[in-house]
């Protein structure tokens, strides 16, 4: 909904409440009870405001004289605001979503027998492999449980499934090499090198971090 028809709706809500509660007729209480209304909640949506200029607009229409302004640029005016509006808001959900993922990466860091590879990401030795090491071009015969940060699984596979190191997330690409056959490590990787500000579909937001157990059973070229 366009922040502009909030105004209306700010507007309609005392009128409601007037014929729920039948308060007093004074015309002079009701007038001061709807500005007091619509100035709460335009300074909550709209900080800032020239309130000589919102008089004068709401004087303006309130009385059918013409207006200062076309309705064409005034229109565009409404529009370029909810567009800026609605950047901040999306801006504000992702430095949450960011701060949210520092946190989460930082009380992983700290846990013991943590180590960090480049780009961040996080791996435990769970079981020592023997064998040989992928090469980055190649591929590899893995188990594996994918987690979320809440513990929920996003995704897994018990059968021993073969993957080109190629065409898997960036996280992978980097941790896979340094383990070796036989192996099995748990890895934090950070959204950054798993599935970024897009995230995947309904199944992983943006800006999450993914948890993941991973046995590599075998490697080729």
């Amino acid at each position: 909904m366009p922040r502009y028809l909030v105004f209306g709706l700010c507007l309609m809500a005392p009128f409601a409440l007037a014929a729920a509660d039948k308060p007093s007729s004074n015309d002079q209480d009701l007038a001061y009870s709807l500005g007091a209304s619509l100035g709460e909640r335009l300074r909550q949506e709209v900080p800032g405001l020239q309130l000589d200029a919102l008089v004068e607009g709401l004087r303006q229409a309130y009385q059918d004289k013409p207006l200062k302004l076309d309705k064409a640029r005034m229109q565009r005016i409404l529009e370029q605001h909810e567009e800026q509006a609605n950047a901040a808001s999306e801006q504000t959900q992702v430095n949450q979503l960011k701060a949210v993922e520092t946190r989460f990466m930082a009380n992983e860091r700290a846990r013991k027998g943590v180590h960090e590879l480049p780009e961040g990401i996080l791996y435990s030795e769970l079981v020592a492999g023997t064998g040989a090491q992928p090469k980055a071009t190649g591929k590899v015969q893995v188990r594996y449980v994918g987690k979320l940060p809440d513990g929920s699984v996003f995704d897994q596979n018990q059968q021993p499934q073969w993957f080109s190191l190629d065409s898997v997330i960036e996280g992978w690409q980097v941790a896979l090499p340094k383990m070796k056959a036989g192996g099995k490590w748990r890895l934090v990787i950070p959204s950054a090198q798993a599935y970024g500000a897009e995230g995947a579909g309904d199944l992983i937001a943006p800006y999450t971090p993914l948890v993941f157990e991973i046995e590599l059973l075998s490697v080729a070229d």
